[in-house]
């Protein structure tokens, strides 16, 4: 009897094992990037599955992030380009516009409607979700939600080729082509692929923007001196939650850490659809006593970046020293198992709910502040199956792919163009903060935000989206493609990813008609049929280098540039206009007059020594910018009009010829009471003979 059943059990599993369709394409993910490349698959011809873990499609465009980080909307072609057409329509009618008009949209600065282009760039969560649900729907694409990869045994190999995908719950998906389209790369890993998790040092490849930037995190941070300790002044007391006791790091080296992550919500003002702040069963105050210390040292700046979208609702995303990103509590997520992940996403929800409830309720938030942060809510009718908070937690960065064409910061800055483009990415390289820290001064100190913008868009290699030959034939892996940390902060963008997942689609449909692996499909033959369905792989508009800075090393004297002076107030980067030295200068954004200064500190040999300074000139520049030389003999006031070229070497002006002593020099700038941008770049003592 025993055999019997046994025959029988496995009759039926073959059966069973039989009647599964072979799909062409399987799609793991659906996020924007899988639902544009199941959509592009089933235009095609091909069959193709779509297999999302969780139950919504869009990933981040639907969890919130309505606000389209897109740099150029000339470099956005496609499906990619057709979804923004949709959100046009839908905002087209006037019945979907519930608490305020279109006019007041636009009078409210809302992400653009392109009325030239029948294109718009800002939208409300749940309407990009029922784009998504719509569209799969008419282009005839099965969607499978709820199925997560079985991460211990759910991928099935022949040689180098994937043959299936096993899920959690058993049930399992054939197919000739596969693409990872999560945010995790859980496929591409669990195929043995290579790839890597962290920042690589500079010179790994021949970077600048890599690995540890110390001298570099000047966005988003403290902009006063803050205690770190559970006692101030107290080191044995222990630190604060949320900073660490190491230091940094050596500058431009590699590290483990991972950019942080956080929740883009939707708020409202409109007291019909907000709702109060949730306070977490869990409520620590503890763990936001860095943030009301920072208060209560004298920042006022309100940490938070809402951006207005439609019927009085926002994108809200991270700013400042403290706000919604969580540093430093994501580092085991990318190769994290289910639990691990799933622990550091109720982490995540905690701690970004109990900010909030914070920022409106506690009393020692500055009261200006929590009136703010009382006039917005969670909207009521926006995720309404997750208690009106974001089903998609913001991941920035996770795996990314080993490949044999890695993209890098010199494809991103022009100076490496990739001869098999498949897309473009067009938006500025930008890091946020992998870690808090104790600084050497005893204060906290946030590490890892880099944001280098003004160079034109740039292809996107296609070897960047399949792996190594010897590694596996027949996946794509559009969203954690291979790229260096820094240049994958330009690529990580929501309309690049729907972009390369119809590119990816498009290339797995070439390889299984010319019955090849990935890695051979014809280049030429992909990249007509991209043209032919809108894409845009070549940059054909105007081209913009940034200029090249001086190299400090390479000149007299010594020089401090920007990222050596020493900070008060938030100065961003720029490096449209030269000349500068290194990588860009800063400036004060014409801004909060007074409350910025740089100071420039050199330890010189006593002597005799010209003392200079540079800038970029600009129409827009202040006309008199305080500048204080320390000296031995006292103090030297001036004022310098940023609006003339500089005259010394067609770099610098001349502040004066002073003696220094033992003393450090300092130089000292400052926006008091300017008139215009005001440019901090770098200052040279050049000793006098």
């Amino acid at each position: 009897m025993r055999v019997c059943a046994l025959l029988l059990t496995l009759l039926l599993s073959s059966i069973t094992f039989a009647q599964e369709p072979v799909y062409d394409v399987v799609v793991y993910g659906g996020t924007s990037g899988g639902v544009a490349a199941a959509i592009q698959a089933r235009r095609m011809g091909k069959s193709v599955v779509l297999v999302e873990p969780g139950k919504h499609l869009g990933g981040l465009t639907s969890g919130g992030l309505g606000a389209t980080d897109i740099g150029n909307k000339g470099a956005i072609g496609g499906i990619s380009r057709e979804f923004y057409g949709k959100v046009y329509d839908y905002y087209a009618r006037r019945e979907v516009w519930k608490y305020e008009t279109p006019e007041d949209y636009r009078s409210r600065k809302g992400r653009s409607i392109d009325e030239d282009t029948k294109t718009m760039w800002g939208f409300e969560p749940h309407v990009a979700e029922r784009i998504y649900d719509q569209w799969v729907e008419a282009e005839q694409v099965p969607v499978v939600r709820g199925e997560r990869l079985d991460l211990a045994r759910g991928v099935a190999r022949q040689g180098a080729r994937i043959t299936a995908i096993t899920m959690e719950s058993g049930r399992t998906f054939r197919g000739r082509m596969f693409i990872d389209a999560t945010y995790e790369g859980d496929l591409m890993a669990k195929a043995d692929v290579s790839y890597t998790v962290g920042r690589e040092s500079n010179d790994q490849y021949g970077e600048t923007l890599n690995g540890v930037q110390t001298r570099r995190a000047i966005y988003h941070q403290f902009n006063v001196p803050v205690d770190p300790y559970v006692k101030p002044g107290d080191p044995s007391s222990g630190l604060l939650a949320g900073v660490h006791g190491e230091g940094p790091g050596e500058e431009g080296a590699a590290d483990h850490r991972v950019q942080a992550y956080c929740y883009r919500m939707c708020t409202t003002d409109a007291p019909e659809n907000r709702r109060d702040w949730p306070k977490p069963a869990d409520y620590d105050p503890a763990r936001f006593e860095l943030l009301m210390r920072n208060f209560e040292a004298g920042d006022r700046r309100v940490p938070w970046a809402p951006t207005w979208m439609p019927n009085r609702k926002t994108d809200t995303n991270n700013n400042f020293a403290i706000s919604t990103d969580n540093i430093g509590m994501n580092y085991d997520y990318p190769d994290g198992d289910y639990a691990t992940r799933e622990k550091i996403i109720r982490e995540h929800v905690s701690y970004q709910q109990g900010l909030l409830w914070t920022l409106a309720n506690s009393p020692r938030i500055p009261e200006e502040i929590r009136k703010h942060f009382q006039t917005l809510g969670l909207a009521k009718d926006e995720f309404v199956d997750n208690d009106n908070w974001p089903h998609q937690l913001y991941v920035r960065e996770a795996r990314r792919m080993v490949s044999d064409y890695v993209m890098t910061e010199h494809n991103c800055r022009g100076t490496e163009t990739a001869s098999d483009p498949v897309g473009l990415g067009a938006y500025g390289m930008d890091s946020h903060h992998t870690q808090r820290y104790v600084n050497a001064e005893g204060h906290a100190i946030n590490e890892g935000d880099v944001q280098v913008h003004g160079f034109s868009p740039y292809g996107i290699s296609y070897r960047s989206i399949v792996p190594k030959q010897s590694e596996c034939a027949n996946l794509f892996v559009p969203i954690c493609l291979s790229a260096t940390h820094i240049s994958y902060g330009s690529i990580r963008m929501e309309p690049v990813f729907m972009i390369l997942g119809q590119s990816a689609a498009t290339a797995a449909v070439l390889a299984i008609d010319a019955k090849v692996d990935v890695q051979a499909v014809d280049y030429a033959a992909l990249k007509e049929r991209l043209l032919a369905d809108g894409q845009v792989i070549e940059w054909a508009g105007p081209k913009h280098s940034p200029p090249v800075g001086l190299d400090a090393r390479r000149l007299p004297g010594v020089v401090i540039d920007n990222a050596g002076a020493k900070l008060e107030g938030e100065w961003p980067e720029g490096r449209t206009a030269g000349p500068f030295v290194g990588d860009g200068y800063l400036h004060d954004g014409n801004e909060a007059k007074g409350a910025k200064v740089a100071r420039f500190e050199a330890k010189l040999q006593p002597g005799r020594y010209e003392v200079r300074m540079t800038y970029s000139p600009y129409p827009n520049r202040a006309t008199n910018v305080p500048v204080s030389v320390r000296h031995a003999g006292g103090v030297a006031e001036a004022r310098v009009n940023q609006r003339t070229a500089p005259t010394v070497d067609r770099a610098f002006v001349s502040l004066g010829q002073f003696e220094f002593g033992g003393e450090p020099a300092v130089v000292t700038i400052s926006n008091r009471d300017t008139d215009g941008h005001v440019i901090v770049d770098a200052v040279q003592f050049l000793p006098m003979k």
